[in-house]
């Protein structure tokens, strides 16, 4: 039994098949005149079916809906269906976000660039109840006059009580004159900020206010000398000196209570340190010690974790791990112990995030007075981290303390970045201490704990009596604004809610909106197919019904663009339509009135039957031009019959062979005449340029004719009818020949001039004689003539004339004082013969007396306006020359001798005008030694002799525009590397760069430019006419022994210059306070 065939089950037809069916249609209804049903839903596609699922949608299916929108879990990059969270993006942030979660939780700062620094040390000043208070106390007057103070009370207040998440600093910042692109140090910030901040406060008559930052920051402390003799102390030992914080080493050390022992340790002054002592009137031996006399309310601890390397010259951080208790008895470090405990708590530890010093980023994490909660400040992000400075997930032990004063460090748990160690405490009482430990704890602030015998907010020290605001147990009562800045904070919250309001009313309405939309084009696509043919149907431009079902907010229904000249719907626009149901169009109408309705009679049958009238032309059109093909192929290979003949352009016709066929004539078919007709409608001579013309027989003249005007009939003139008989057109013709004289004429006279001058003209040099008489010509005038004479053909038209010889030798004459203005070239001797140096455009060349009078007869110049230049002989007391010239009729001894002594010289008549050309060469060199941020090269020659060709690079006067490679290159006679200098930079500033690319102190280093030594520390590259691209070479001398670059400045003045250079040009630095007039 045989198996059925399934070859041609469900098979598509092809398209060329569709195309071809229908195209015998056309020819039907062009021959009979008769258009039936079944054609119309043939040629309208009617009756294909109605797909589902498609990917894309079918163009030539009026019933094809697929594509329109996505699949159900499928999304659009733009319009109705994009994703809803990206709607909601495109309206901006939502303000919501930034709501502040709860009353109890801080807010944070925004980081506008590189202010982490500025905001870790605000949230820690703001954390800080008293000191917030005194701030919040201070007159509005006193505020409005002190600009910073008024901003720190607004931050604050904002802060405070603002329902934001983050708080804008930039206000601050600004009235501090800050740069926000920069990072600095928050140790600096924090000592300069509240320097300003007691000058601005000093205006206020609260007390409260007036000196809350001596209050509760300031401590004093003492420097003591002491001799060990005699045991007195110096003078100095009694001055009294304030103290913001106490700058701790961490280096070597690894807790705070070994670097205070290491911060109040004695220095032992012994050798060629030692003092001299009033009392016993000598040096002797002696020690001194910082000694603390009072302490703040408040106290800061700086760890310096930042280093000078003197190998590198650079700043290097210490990240080793340090550890700090929770609670800090300072009552034995005083100078006078005190018999009470002086127990600090800690209240604040401030992070610097990274290994760099000049980077990184500044964290705070502060302990919240009143909760007893710690929150971590990182910019805007605020977090809880609970009763613990690193988090409730840091482990932490506790051990007793015993009578031990030296820290002991055991059973040791890592987290990250931060340890948790047991420590043992200094008193001999017996407590549990908890201690942490960090690598990257920067500053460490401690707050002073109430105690025994702090009454009536008074404190004993060193028996004197303080006060000390900051020693007060926080009131968990709520802190009330003054009453503007409450105002203030009031407004600004209602508009922030209003504005969170607004925001998520839009998105609601705009959500709902979409949702709607989604779920009507859903429910009319669903309905929009026809289910059968008797089933009545309307016609809708699929343009329209693409943006309706895109779009949130569509347009009125537009079918203007499927409707033809009648009114109807042509066959021709049946890729732009889709038919639609009855129900779907009446539910489209309903809510988006437009039109006009097109429905199922509204064929265009005039359309239908010019189109297949269309079909019938392009089918003749297409036969004619494959038969007229053969004739073009012929007429350009010089093969056209006999008969009449007509000229057309020969690349048109080259051009239109090449073009793809078509089924109708088009722009291509236009102009076959255009470019051999003249401007005056005559035929163009064929020598013109672009005139190349070949001959057509009549027929295919014909062919080409009928094309053009069918596509251009109002351009007659593209089309112009030249038989084969036809004549050129007499005024172009002597047009042409009198071009063609005058090339013939200028050809005769470069090549007549390069006979003349026949060495010049090749560019090769004239031997000289002493004999003879020469001339002066500038170098830049011959290089212009060489050029002119030698271009010919093409390119002769663009080439530039020289100019005129009496114009050119009047620029060289001086009008002062009637002399040369320019230099003639100098003068080799090599091998007998003289010649003279010949660069491209520089410097006066010497021609011969016959090249002189030749150039005066070709280029208009007169011969008694001639530079004249003669060679004379100088004896070797005037100077001497190496390469002196020998002829042969000088080869006896005794006259070579006589001659060696001797050296050719140019003389010049007119003379050469030194006084204007030594100022013109000056301000060329000012010119070309103003320079700044240029490449030089050092070389660095290990050896004693520099090889030779870095004497010779180094020797030559380089050019400020020379290009040379950025990239350092190591050699077998040692490194070169590439420096950026100025013409101001100084040979002091240029030994720094060569010490601290090649390490070689300044002392020992030989610079080198050619052969001469460049030295003179205070002198500039300038002054030695160093220019850019220029290359140095330097030795060692190894005399002096090796020391860094740090060891010319101390590490302390190095760090004052460099945060007085920091905050330089800002308010902190100023000893004004911005205050306002």
């Amino acid at each position: 039994m045989s198996r059925p065939s399934t070859r041609n089950k469900n098979k598509r037809t092809r398209p060329e098949d569709e195309l071809d069916a229908k195209s015998e249609i056309l020819r039907r209804i062009n021959s009979t005149g008769q258009v039936s049903d079944d054609d119309l839903a043939q040629l309208y596609n009617i009756r294909k079916t109605n797909c589902h699922g498609c990917r894309v949608n079918t163009k030539d299916n009026p019933n094809c809906f697929c594509g329109l929108i996505p699949p159900s879990n499928g999304s659009r990059k733009a319009g109705l269906w994009q994703k809803i969270s990206d709607v909601v993006s495109s309206y901006g942030p939502d303000p919501s976000n930034d709501l502040r979660s709860s009353v109890d939780s801080p807010a944070g700062l925004t980081n506008l660039g590189a202010t982490c620094y500025a905001n870790s040390i605000l949230q820690f000043l703001y954390m800080n109840r008293d000191f917030r208070e005194g701030i919040f106390s201070v007159e509005p007057h006193v505020l409005e006059q002190q600009p910073v103070l008024d901003q720190l009370a607004r931050l604050f207040a904002q802060l405070h009580g603002s329902k934001m998440a983050f708080i804008d600093s930039a206000p601050l910042i600004k009235a501090l004159e800050l740069d926000n692109g920069v990072q600095q140090d928050s140790h600096e910030f924090l000592t300069l900020l509240l320097s300003l901040l007691e000058r601005c406060l000093s205006h206020s008559v609260v007390s409260e206010a007036k000196t809350i930052v001596q209050d509760l920051f300031r401590g004093s402390m003492s420097h003591v000398t002491r001799c060990s003799k005699c045991g007195q102390t110096s003078e100095a030992s009694s001055n009294v000196e304030d103290f913001y914080e106490l700058e701790l080493n961490v280096k070597g050390l690894k807790s705070l209570d070994g670097s205070l022992s290491d911060y109040l340790s004695e220095e032992k002054l012994e050798g060629d340190n030692q003092y001299h002592c009033e009392s016993c009137g000598t040096r002797v031996d002696a020690t001194r010690s910082i000694k603390l006399r009072t302490l703040p309310s408040v106290l800061n601890f700086q760890l310096k974790r930042c280093v000078f390397l003197q190998k590198t010259t650079t700043k290097k951080k210490i990240t080793s791990a340090f550890s700090f208790p929770e609670e800090l008895d300072m009552g034995q470090r005083l100078f006078e112990p005190s018999e009470s405990a002086f127990i600090y708590g800690l209240s604040a530890v401030l992070v610097h995030k990274g290994t760099a010093v000049n980077s990184g980023h500044y964290v705070a994490h502060i302990k919240d007075e009143s909760s007893g909660q710690w929150w971590e400040f990182d910019d805007e992000h605020v977090s809880n981290l609970g009763f613990h400075p690193f988090g409730e997930g840091s482990s932490c032990s506790v051990s007793k303390t015993n009578g031990n004063s030296s820290p002991e460090v055991k059973n040791s748990v890592s987290d990250e970045n931060h340890i948790d160690v047991d420590q043992r405490g200094s008193t001999n009482a017996k407590s549990h201490v908890k201690s942490y430990s960090s690598c990257d704890a920067y500053m460490l602030m401690y707050t002073l704990r109430p105690r025994k015998g702090y009454q009536n907010g008074l404190m004993v020290y060193n028996g004197t009596v303080k006060k000390i605001s900051g020693a007060s147990v926080p009131s968990q009562s709520s802190l009330s604004l003054p009453p503007h800045l409450a105002e203030e904070i009031k407004a600004q919250n209602n508009l922030y809610l209003d504005l969170c309001e607004k925001y998520n009313s839009r998105k609601e309405q705009e959500v709902n909106t979409i949702t709607e939309r989604r779920q009507e084009v859903r429910s009319i696509l669903s309905e929009a197919p026809v289910l059968s043919l008797e089933e009545p149907y309307f016609w809708i431009s699929m343009d329209w019904l693409r943006q309706w079902a895109d779009n949130v907010t569509p347009s009125a229904i537009d079918n203007t663009n499927i409707q033809c000249m009648h009114g109807k719907v042509p066959v021709s626009n049946i890729v732009a339509m889709k038919r639609l149901s009855a129900k779907a169009w009446t539910l489209l109408c309903s809510k988006y009135i437009g039109g006009p309705c097109l429905g199922k009679d509204d064929y265009c049958i005039d359309c239908l039957i010019d189109s297949a009238s269309a079909i019938v032309t392009a089918d003749s059109y297409r036969d004619r031009r494959a038969y007229m093909k053969e004739f073009a192929e012929a007429a350009l290979a010089g093969n056209c019959p006999d008969g009449k003949q007509y000229y057309i352009s020969k690349p048109w016709l080259h051009q239109w062979l090449r073009r793809k066929a078509s089924d109708n004539p088009s722009e291509a078919d236009t102009g076959p005449t255009s470019s051999i007709r003249c401007p005056h409608g005559q035929l163009m001579p064929e020598q013109a340029p672009g005139a190349k013309r070949v001959l057509v027989p009549e027929s295919l003249w014909i062919f080409l004719y009928e094309n053009s005007n069918l596509v251009k009939p109002d351009d007659q003139l593209g089309c112009s009818t030249f038989p084969s008989d036809a004549e050129t057109c007499t005024e172009c013709r002597l047009e042409l020949t009198e071009v063609a004289s005058w090339e013939d004429t200028l050809r005769e006279l470069k090549l007549k001039q390069r006979q003349n001058h026949e060495k010049l003209s090749l560019g090769k040099g004239v031997p000289l004689s002493s004999d003879c008489k020469y001339y002066l010509l500038p170098s830049s005038w011959l290089s212009t003539w060489r050029s002119y004479i030698n271009t010919s053909g093409k390119n002769s038209s663009s080439t530039v004339e020289p100019e005129r010889l009496d114009s050119v030798i009047s620029s060289l004459i001086c009008p002062t004082h009637s002399q040369l203005l320019e230099r003639p070239l100098g003068l080799t001797c090599k091998r007998g013969v003289i010649m003279q140096k010949l660069p491209a455009t520089e410097g006066l060349t010497m021609v011969s007396e016959s090249d002189w009078k030749h150039f005066c007869e070709e280029w208009d110049g007169r011969e008694e306006s001639g530079i004249l230049a003669e060679i004379y002989f100088k004896n070797s007391a005037e100077g001497f020359c190496q390469d002196m010239p020998i002829t042969e009729e000088h080869m006896d001894e005794d006259k070579s001798n006589e001659l060696e002594s001797r050296e050719p010289v140019i003389k010049t008549s007119p003379e050469i005008c030194e006084e204007c050309i030594g100022e013109k060469e000056s301000c060329e060199l000012m010119r070309r030694l103003n320079y700044s941020n240029e490449d030089i090269w050092v070389c660095f020659v290990r050896g004693k002799e520099p090889p030779k060709f870095i004497l010779e690079a180094s020797g030559n006067n380089c050019e400020a525009d020379r290009r040379t490679s950025k990239r350092s290159r190591k050699t077998a006679f040692g490194d070169s590397k590439v420096l950026k200098v100025s013409g101001s930079t100084t040979i002091y500033q240029l030994k720094m760069m060569i010490w601290e690319s090649f390490g070689v102190v300044k002392e020992n280093q030989i610079i080198h430019k050619g052969s001469r030594v460049i030295d003179g520390e205070s002198d500039t590259l300038a002054d030695f006419n160093i220019f850019p691209a220029d290359v140095l070479w330097m030795t060692d001398s190894e005399i002096h022994e090796y020391r860094d670059i740090a060891d010319e400045l101390s590490e302390q003045k190095f760090e004052v210059r460099e945060a007085e250079e920091g905050f330089r040009g800002t308010l902190l630095t100023s000893n004004s306070t911005s205050q306002v007039v």
